[in-house]
């Protein structure tokens, strides 16, 4: 298994409609959680085993999920939403998900010209996108049935391999990519069918810096005007 740079395949030339469902599956890693045991549904209670004293990649993702599928149905229970609900998602996502790592990977021509100043900003701003994507969407999922088909690991890189199923049996394959940082895993893109979330970021990215600067990139995300895609559910259609 290679870095996300070596193994990304056709992300220049996906269709926009790639990219935005490549962005529901980072919704859902955050958003969809074990549900009832069904007849053939690989999703059971998680059960952590180690590797040399830390949670695999697989029972990782497992409980994340899990615990925002909690976050969730008490959000749901409550009959509203509240700010102690969406501290709790934003936790929970931020020991996942490498945020630096997936910011790093999607300005990987221009990163290292940046100041470190500019770098945290971007880092900051880049974060802000994600959770005002998977926050706007993540009701938009809950509940429906996801099924983690395995694991594998190779040296420092690791592959969570899951399938969601919608309730009108529509299924989306998804791919969980992680880097071991010494003490745990921690995800650094989510692949939808060989698309790959930051690749698809990182071509809407170069495309701004290309045509005008770095700074207008920096004063877009600050402006929200980079679009954060909030694509609708899929199943239990109107």
């Amino acid at each position: 298994m290679k870095p996300l740079g070596d193994r990304t395949r056709g992300s220049d030339s996906a269709p926009h409609r790639r990219w935005a469902a490549a962005l529901v599956i980072l919704v859902a890693a955050i958003s969809l959680g074990t549900q009832p045991a069904r007849s053939g549904d690989a999703v059971q209670a998680v059960q952590p085993s180690a590797i040399a004293g830390r949670i695999r990649p697989l029972d990782l993702v497992k409980s994340s999920v899990s615990q925002v599928l909690a976050a969730v149905q008490s959000q749901t229970a409550a009959g509203s939403e509240s700010a102690s609900h969406r501290t709790e998602i934003r936790r929970v996502a931020d020991a996942l998900f490498d945020f630096n790592e997936m910011a790093r990977l999607a300005l990987p021509r221009h990163w290292s010209a940046q100041s470190p100043r500019d770098q945290d900003e971007f880092v900051r701003l880049f974060t802000t996108l994600l959770e005002r994507c998977y926050l706007s969407t993540i009701e938009n999922y809950a509940g429906e049935r996801i099924t983690f088909l395995g694991e594998s690991i190779n040296g420092s890189y690791a592959q969570v391999r899951s399938r969601i199923t919608t309730d009108r049996r529509v299924e989306i394959s998804i791919d969980y990519r992680l880097i071991d940082r010494g003490d745990r895993w921690e995800v650094y893109d989510v692949v939808l069918d060989s698309v790959s979330l930051v690749s698809n970021y990182r071509s809407q990215f170069n495309s701004i810096i290309r045509t005008s600067s770095f700074g207008e990139l920096l004063t877009r995300l600050r402006n929200k005007q980079i679009e954060a895609h909030v694509v609708p559910r899929v199943g239990r259609g109107s």
